[in-house]
């Protein structure tokens, strides 16, 4: 069974290698601005420099103009400025009184201002060209920690919220993924110990586990105990390189379009069910402990399962979102909340919840924020899947998402197929 990848496109949150070094190298300014504001400025200079006299003399100030220019121009730019105002700089010294020496050091002076200008810029484009590509790099590296959502396969639409701690990251200690098996579609929302860069390791190590268990695993439970192994292997290599062990909980959940869903929760928070206008929170009556710790317990993980009708939506969230605090320090009452946005599709959902949090926080994020809304399929005439308002493109890759904003979802399938353009998508850091 082939996963299907939703048509949506959004903006980049980085430029490719390519696009990134033609950035840094384009000038801000354009040619015709740039030289009409040079012409300008020179006219000027040269007019306060004829009528202050001999007292004031302005021409030589002119020197730091191509040090500006370093700063907003191309190396081309910048250079054709240093060219024509140590020309400019040289004739008012050729016309001027003054010694030999006087003339030396005054076209020696503007000289060496002009070439330190265009260093200056060739200084910053090669930084800013090799930061692009760092970049670049990183982007590509963190899109295969966390594959681009919304993700369309034969039992439901999902649709995600991702919003690390860190603003310059694109990918935090929260961890999610969602894999179209033989047995049916898998499901992983998980929380690292810790936030930030040194949580991206062993959430790594169980999003490939994850990957490869949710596919050869016949039970949900064996993909679970796949999970463990793969956190206990990454511990014990931190333990021998200094790096702290740590540990995911995670909920693990499998979809086979039966009306059912299997579960096995490893010390997460249990999901929402909306449906028929209403929300609620699904009972999980055995919660187990985190991965990485199976070892302490001795207690064996068991799958247990919920019902999860035609055209229900699952929320799945991770403790950024019930542990956010308001100003007085009480924590986002998301039960309360999510009731009236029981009606809403993925989308909506998804970003009502965003704004929402955004506001009761007041902006102020003390941990990754993560949130998957998981709508059922429900079967068309020919009984293959169906989505209401959802048209899935088949061809659309992984570039048109990137991790790290809300991705739209909703009416996002069928964005392409029914003409809606650009306008529409509302990115939201996530």
């Amino acid at each position: 069974m082939a996963q299907k990848q939703s048509g949506t496109r959004r903006p980049s949150t980085a430029p490719g290698a390519d696009a990134g070094i033609a950035t840094v190298s384009r000038s801000r300014i354009g040619s015709g601005a740039l030289v009409a504001g040079l012409a300008l400025l020179t006219g000027l200079v040269l007019f306060l420099d004829a009528t202050t006299g001999d007292d004031l003399r302005v021409v030589p100030l002119l020197v730091v103009v191509p040090a500006l220019a370093s700063v907003y121009c191309s190396l081309r730019q910048t250079i054709w400025i240093a060219v024509w105002i140590t020309t400019v700089v040289v004739g008012f010294r050729v016309g001027a009184d003054g010694t030999f020496w006087d003339f030396v050091f005054g076209i020696g002076f503007a000289v060496l201002a002009c070439a330190l200008g265009v260093a200056a810029c060739a200084a910053r484009i090669r930084h800013a060209t090799e930061m692009a590509r760092l970049r670049s790099a990183a982007v590509t590296l963190q899109r295969q920690i966390l594959r681009p959502l919304p993700v369309v396969t034969d039992h439901l639409f999902a649709h995600g919220l991702y919003e690390p701690i860190e603003e310059d990251r694109f990918v935090g200690g929260d961890i999610y993924e969602v894999v179209e098996s033989p047995y049916g579609t898998r499901v992983i929302l998980g929380d690292v110990q810790g936030k930030g860069l040194a949580a991206i390791g062993v959430g790594f190590a169980a999003i490939a586990a994850f990957r490869e268990a949710a596919i050869r695993e016949r039970t949900l439970t064996g993909v679970v105990e796949a999970l463990e192994d793969a956190v206990v292997r990454h511990n014990a290599f931190s333990a021998q390189t200094g790096d702290v062990e740590r540990f995911v909980t995670a909920l693990v959940l499998g979809f086979d379009g039966g009306g059912r869903v299997e579960a096995v929760n490893c010390g997460h928070l249990p999901p929402r069910l909306l449906h028929d206008g209403g929300a609620s929170a699904v009972t999980l009556h055995r919660t187990y402990v985190p991965l990485g710790l199976a070892g302490l317990g001795g207690e064996t993980r068991t799958a247990e399962s919920f019902g999860f009708p035609p055209g229900a939506t699952l929320l799945v969230v991770t403790d950024g979102v019930t542990e956010a605090r308001d100003a007085a320090g009480a924590f986002y009452p998301l039960d309360e909340r999510i009731g009236p946005w029981a009606g809403h599709g993925p989308r909506e959902l998804l970003d009502a919840l965003h704004v929402d949090l955004e506001t009761f926080s007041g902006g102020v994020r003390r941990d990754d924020v993560a949130a998957l809304a998981l709508h059922s399929a429900s079967a068309d005439d020919e009984g293959r899947p169906a989505f209401p308002g959802h048209a899935v493109l088949e061809s659309a890759g992984p570039e048109d998402a990137v991790p790290g904003h809300v991705v739209p979802g909703g009416a996002v399938p069928g964005d392409r197929a029914t003409g809606a353009g650009d306008d529409d998508r509302r990115p939201a850091a996530v």
